[in-house]
């Protein structure tokens, strides 16, 4: 595997509806990761959909949250069509899946090490064996599924001395938008991972819970349309309210260069 390119100008951010949305695409975005771990830094990562980024946006701990963070990257077309309207032709879209992916091959290469915080019962652990099948190289530190409900403070302390003990390079964390940022935002001061990142789905595209839309209709910005196929009666308020609040909002307020 050949190195990776190093990254251009990790600062650069458009506006998307007060949201600042990295200018950044998976290359990018996997060799920022990179520079992360080797300096030892403490990053948290949102990877952002249109409906996180309205949850975001309805909320100013969130917009603090994403605001702050040291990559929001653009997980769905919409967001990437709002940088190119801004004139950052050079964004592409960095889905969850694809990211997770992508860092799991170049982990194994280079001896990042992981812990998968979410998911279902089983699930966590079905996705460590799932890539280190792949990727027998691969260094998963630990796996935890935690309970629906919130935990007890003694339960979250031994959580976060669970994963400091560890010592993974970066935590993946599959609660789902927006409780996976809620809970990076209240933890990344605990932890000593370089990298904390939320990829919602993810865990479940990639241990078959879920299935991804066709890749024509993902480069069309179409998946959505079979998410809401698969799972109209849980998911067609977020698409059928959330399109229009964006579109309306975008048009009133253009994305812009931060």
């Amino acid at each position: 595997m050949t190195d990776l390119e190093a990254p251009a100008t990790a600062a650069d951010r458009v506006d998307v509806l007060g949201i600042q949305v990295s200018v950044t695409n998976l290359d990018h975005t996997v060799a920022t990761f990179e520079r992360w771990i080797d300096n030892g830094e403490r990053q948290l990562v949102c990877v952002t959909d249109m409906n996180a980024l309205l949850h975001a946006k309805a909320d100013e701990r969130l917009t603090e949250v994403y605001n702050t963070a040291g990559l929001v990257v653009p997980d769905g077309m919409p967001l990437v069509w709002a940088g190119k309207k801004a004139g950052f032709e050079q964004m592409d879209r960095v889905a969850g899946p694809d990211l997770l992916e992508r860092v799991m091959a170049e982990a194994a290469e280079r001896g990042w090490t992981q812990y998968f915080y979410g998911g279902a019962e089983g699930v966590a652990d079905e996705l460590r064996m799932r890539f280190q099948d792949l990727h027998p190289a691969l260094k998963v530190q630990g796996v935890e599924c935690p309970p629906y409900r919130a935990l007890t403070e003694a339960e979250d302390a031994e959580t976060v001395d669970r994963m400091n003990s560890a010592r993974p390079d970066i935590i993946w964390v599959g609660l789902g938008a927006p409780k996976q940022e809620r809970w990076m935002a209240e933890h990344r001061e605990r932890l000593n991972a370089a990298i904390l990142i939320g990829v919602g789905a993810a865990f479940d595209f990639h241990t078959g819970r879920l299935d991804r839309a066709p890749l024509w209709m993902q480069r069309a910005g179409l998946e959505w349309s079979y998410r809401l196929y698969k799972e109209p009666r849980r998911l067609w308020k977020r698409y059928l309210i959330g399109i229009p609040r964006f579109g309306f909002g975008v048009l009133r307020r253009p994305p812009r260069a931060v």
